[in-house]
């Protein structure tokens, strides 16, 4: 268990990267979070990401350490996804993708339960989340509806399709006994201190207006989920503030770099022209302007890949500073124990947008945006 550790008192031993790497790491800041675990053969990073960030949530909010379940959100979202497929006559996109905002939709109608109560296996199955053939046999029924709505087009096709999530992921619990008190989920969120009207989403991009709320138009976002839009330097700061100040935030992210390594735990962006081993030697990096993330994004070389959990900062020998990600791709054989050491060039560059408690947010923020 993490805990978050201010600059003041960052910590003074030196963390080494578990790859042969030249970087030597000091914490700066170390905010709770639980451990990680993997996705497995999902795509549903966006959940795992989102419900770790609402377990540091927790945490900073009760003092407690909570297992959430993540397959909880996702039983929930699939039929949002396939009623948005239907209805749009399958111009929209149904896949395992999604984003934080639709792990806090789900909160905001279903509630939470305790991985304990709902894990996403049922009996028989190892423990091991893979959701390739579950996707593939959802898609297959919703365009069977799609080309003959006649047809196939019935009143019962909505329980046709949580009947599908059910064998697969199991039942969701409406009532359950968590430290000797029973609880539905709505009632253990509200528990938690888990109001979804209290996080919001923010991103630094040039189509729409800075200080604006806009509708981002990335893939993933089939739920219309609404981004509140900052110039690229106080996008930085804000969640710099956030992290110093005990919050942590989810983000999204694009992950197709080379300079993106799970093998060596770590994201860079080096400047042009140093095209060698990133990570045998300290490169200088590029620090990107708005202009140069603008035309990553509009050349699709910036894509809504992936989303993580950042918890705290740190510096490496010649003071560059890192975010501390929490990965979903559990730990075996990765550097860092799973973590990604996140260069803030890279993030300028490559992140797409980030969650946080609203209460993170400096008043200036909050009215040029607002945000009460």
């Amino acid at each position: 268990m993490k805990k978050y550790i201010l600059a003041s008192f960052a910590l003074v031993s030196v963390l080494a990267s578990a790859q042969e790497t030249p970087f030597k790491f000091k914490e700066l800041v170390n905010n709770a979070a639980l451990p990680i675990i993997s996705q497995g053969k999902t795509g549903t990073c966006w959940s795992f990401s989102t419900t770790s960030f609402l377990e540091s949530e927790v945490k900073r909010l009760t003092g407690k350490d909570v297992d959430l379940s993540e397959m909880y959100n996702v039983r929930y979202t699939y039929p949002v996804k396939a009623y948005n497929y239907v209805y749009r006559q399958g111009k929209a996109q149904f896949s395992e993708g999604g984003l934080s905002h639709d792990v806090l939709n789900s909160v905001r109608k279903n509630g939470l339960v305790p991985n304990s109560e709902y894990t996403g296996f049922t009996a028989g199955t190892d423990e091991k989340h893979n959701h390739e053939m579950l996707v593939k046999d959802l898609k297959v029924g919703l365009d069977s509806i799609v080309k003959n709505p006649k047809k196939f087009l019935t009143k019962d096709w909505k329980t046709n399709f949580d009947q599908k999530l059910n064998k697969k992921l199991g039942v969701p619990p409406t009532k359950f006994k968590f430290e000797g008190k029973e609880y539905t989920p709505e009632e253990f969120a509200k528990a938690l201190k888990i109001n979804p009207d209290n996080y919001v989403t923010l991103t630094s991009f040039e189509q729409a207006p800075y200080y604006s709320q806009f509708i981002l138009q990335v893939p993933d976002n089939f739920s219309n989920g609404s981004y509140y839009n900052l110039p690229l330097d106080e996008y930085m700061k804000v969640l710099d503030e956030a992290l110093y100040s005990g919050f942590t935030a989810a983000f999204d992210t694009d992950v197709s770099e080379k300079t993106f390594s799970k093998k060596y735990g770590m994201a860079i962006w080096p400047s042009e022209g140093l095209e060698k081993d990133y990570f045998t030697e300290i490169l200088p990096e590029k620090w990107v302007t708005a202009d140069e993330r603008q035309a990553g994004f509009e050349n699709y070389s910036t894509e809504d890949d992936h989303l993580m959990h950042i918890t705290g900062i740190l510096k490496d020998q010649l003071g560059n500073q890192y975010y501390d990600v929490k990965n979903s791709w559990g730990t075996n054989d990765l550097g860092n124990n799973g973590h990604i050491y996140m260069s803030k060039p890279f993030f300028r560059m490559k992140s797409i947008a980030f969650t946080v408690h609203k209460d993170a947010l400096s008043k200036e923020v909050k009215k040029q945006l607002g945000i009460k």
